[in-house]
């Protein structure tokens, strides 16, 4: 028997309350109760998230629906450091490496929660053909997806650590703009992670 959790989401100011009540039901999702000030909204939160290594996908797809994007983007990375086997050497970052251990199952309902929430504007997919647009130059691609900016007449990289540059907002982001990938080792960890074999074809796509 699957079960329906209603989740009650109170914003006061920057405090954040869940408050949940379980009750049996057939469906296949989570209503999920966004509840302010201003508005009220029932967002729809999928539960059938497949994963191989045992992942729980739910708080990510809650995340993602209710626009807390840059903390649905930390989870990503902390997921595919989980994924690739990185946190049990011992470390917090992948190896460029170890992306072909992440299993196609788990990267393909990352993928989907990010495309669905965003329509289709976020996501490693999306990069994927922003990185072939830019015929494959890194700097070019940057400027695509929105990871420059200006000081003044010289372009640099936007600042991650600290207070972040970036935009986590979907109707102000450019396509492309999340999930972020750190280049500070080089690029060839985001050219794995595009090249994965799980977008050698559209059937991540296909809901599970």
């Amino acid at each position: 028997m699957r079960t329906v959790v209603s989740l009650v989401l109170l914003a006061i100011g920057s405090t954040h309350a869940f408050v949940s009540q379980t009750r049996p039901s057939p469906a296949m999702a989570r209503p999920l109760v966004v509840m302010n000030a201003d508005t009220v909204a029932d967002i729809e939160i999928p539960t059938n998230l497949p994963s191989d290594m045992g992942m729980d996908y739910v708080p990510l797809a809650t995340m993602l629906a209710t626009g807390e994007l840059e903390k649905a983007d930390q989870f990503t990375r902390d997921a595919l450091i989980v994924l690739a086997g990185s946190k049990d050497a011992g470390r917090s970052f992948v190896y460029f490496t170890e992306v072909k251990r992440i299993p196609k199952t788990d990267l393909a309902t990352i993928e989907r929660l990010w495309t669905k929430f965003s329509k289709g504007k976020f996501g490693y997919s999306v990069q994927k053909r922003k990185y072939r647009q830019a015929k494959g130059d890194f700097e070019a691609f940057c400027r695509k997806v929105g990871w420059t900016t200006k000081d003044g007449e010289v372009e640099r990289k936007k600042r991650w650590f600290g207070a972040s540059e970036f935009t986590y907002d979907t109707a102000k982001a450019p396509e492309g703009h999340l999930p972020l990938t750190s280049a500070l080792r080089g690029t060839s960890l985001l050219k794995e992670l595009l090249n994965h074999p799980v977008f050698d074809d559209d059937e991540w796509m296909n809901e599970p």
